[in-house]
Order: C-alpha cells, then structure tokens, then sequence
C-alpha cells in the first residue's frame, strides 16, 4: 500500500481542544499524525492557532464550517482559514430545511456555488462533507449527487465521510472512486450498529426513535475496530487521487479521545499508511 497523509479532526477531541489546544495538538503530532482538520477556533485567536500548528509541527488542512456561518460572512470565513494555511474548507452539514428535498435545498447550492467560487478567487477549495441523509433521492438520483453535478468539479468537490455512506446502505470503497480525481480529502470513521438503532446524530440535535429493541445500538469505534473494511477504502482512496485521510470520530465510548485518536493511528500504521 502506498503511503498517505494522514489528519485528524479535532472535533473528535473537542473537549481536550478547548482546554489547551497547544498541548492537543502536539499530542496528536507525537502519535504520528501530519496534520489537523480545525471545526471552529475553540476561541483561539488565529495568531494563536497558527503558533499552536508551528509548535506542534502539524498542517492546517482544512475546516469545518457550517453553511449558516459562511453566509453570515463568507470573505472573512476565507481570510482566517486562508490566515492559519488551510487549503481546504468544508460544509459540515446542512440543517433541515436545506437539506436534499428540503424547501431550502435550491438556496443551499446556489450559496455553495457563491462560496466555492470565492474560495477559488483566493486560493482554497471548497469540499463538501455528507451524513447519510443527503442520501435521500431527487431528480431520481441521491441529493448528494445531485448535488454534486448541480456545482462543477473546480468549484466543489467531495469529502466522502465513509461511515455515512455505509450507513446510507453503500459500499464507501466504490463510493469514494465513483467521484476519482474529485476527491482530495477522505474521511475515515468506524462504528459498528445498524442503521434504524440508536440515532447516530444527538451531537447535532437530531433523534432516531425508529429502533427495534433487538437491533444493535450505534456506536463510533476508532478506525479498524469497526465494521468499515478500511484497507480497501484507502485503496480506492488513493486510486482516487485522495492527498489526505482524516480520522474522525464524533463520540468515544469507553476510552478518551486521545486514547481513540491514538487507536485509529496505530492500525492505520499496521496496514502500512
């Protein structure tokens, strides 16, 4: 397997990001970890954040910024990633309404198309990131699909999170060479459940009462200690044209999330990354 840099979401360790961030970041750099994925400043100011990445040795990748903040003010949502040296930005996810078949949904890529092309005008890339409910059809075709071919390859292009497209009943490996060379990041999350048992999205105020007493709770694993075939994901990630792998893991159950974050690293060391 060829080599591959790897990130890691700090929204994983957000708790431990808040209270010292310099410190964070130098632990999840002596793991082994080539760079960071910022979701907010964890109020830092951007001189800090960009001492906090000198001292730890990592690279600002890319950020996690919710589609609401960047239209509050999208030239300085560019000008402090730009400032910390991000390359890329991210839309997390989308509320409700402009979500695929949302009444908003039309407004949604129309912003995204503003965005991405402002973003291109100073030098970053915008990405979106999916869940699995834009995994709903429109036009005969999955919204993030659609979404995808309503906003050209130059100005938006993909941060497959491969545990949604699991989840949303798709093969991630497949998933993630359907959109080749239109894939520069790639997220690596782990879990073991089904879908329709314990809601995966109580971090983001959204419940799932659709579960069967005999079904298994859902549950974020670090990676390879889950049910993601993840040697064939970097595989396609990297016949894809994937630069970077973030690990991300939104909850950790049993173990801190450095303890996880160190997990995730450690396997993907064994398989040769």
């Amino acid at each position: 397997m060829k080599k591959a840099m790897i990130g890691y979401q700090i929204y994983s360790a957000r708790e431990d990001a808040e209270k010292d961030l310099f410190g964070t970041l130098k632990k999840i750099a002596e793991m082994g970890y080539d760079g960071v994925e910022f979701a907010g400043f964890y109020h830092y100011t951007v001189d800090e954040i960009k001492k906090a990445l000198e001292e730890s040795g990592l690279v600002a990748i890319s950020a996690h910024v919710p589609l609401a903040e960047i239209e509050k003010d999208m030239f300085k949502t560019i000008s402090d990633y730009k400032a910390i040296g991000c390359k890329y930005i991210a839309v997390p996810y989308t509320d409700d309404e402009c979500r695929p078949g949302g009444p908003r949904f039309a407004e949604t890529i129309r912003n995204i198309y503003k965005f991405g092309r402002l973003c291109r005008e100073a030098g970053i890339q915008l990405l979106y990131h999916n869940h699995d409910f834009e995994f709903t059809k429109i036009s005969g075709m999955y919204g993030l699909d659609f979404l995808y071919e309503a906003v050209d390859a130059c100005t938006l292009k993909t941060e497959i999170d491969t545990c949604w497209v699991k989840y949303a009943g798709e093969n991630p490996a497949e998933y993630v060479k359907k959109y080749a060379g239109r894939c520069p990041v790639v997220h690596l999350k782990d879990y073991v459940g089904v879908k329709g048992g314990k809601t995966p999205y109580a971090l983001i105020g959204m419940e799932d009462t659709s579960a069967k007493p005999d079904e298994i709770a859902f549950e974020f694993r670090p990676v390879g200690h889950g049910c993601q075939n993840i040697p064939e994901i970097v595989e396609a990630g990297l016949a894809s044209g994937a630069e970077w792998f973030i690990v991300e893991q939104d909850l950790s159950v049993g173990r801190t999330p450095l303890e996880a974050c160190k997990m995730s690293i450690d396997y993907l060391k064994s398989i040769g990354m």
